[in-house]
């Protein structure tokens, strides 16, 4: 099974990422904080606190920028996502 790992700023401006599972409220999906505001973490960083949660970026997948903006004049926030799956048991670090 695949979900949708996120990494974007968090309400206090610092860099997070988490995977979108199943769960009934986003509070209990996987999270990872950088505890900073720049720079951006880099795809080694992203790839070890997914890691370190439990998963891996699927094969082939890469990171993909979009904006969100909730009108034409107003701040434009950047989400990276990827599609990512649990990491087999025996590989687990």
């Amino acid at each position: 099974m695949t979900h949708t790992a996120r990494l974007v700023n968090s309400c206090l401006g610092e860099w997070e990422v988490y995977v979108a599972i199943d769960a009934p409220s986003p509070r209990e999906w996987p999270e990872h904080l950088f505890a900073r505001t720049v720079p951006v973490p880099t795809v080694a960083e992203r790839s070890a606190a997914l890691a370190g949660l439990g998963y891996e970026v699927v094969s082939g997948q890469r990171w993909r920028w979009d904006e969100l903006d909730d009108d034409d004049t107003g701040p434009v926030r950047l989400v990276a996502s990827v599609t990512v799956h649990r990491i087999a048991s025996g590989a687990a670090r």
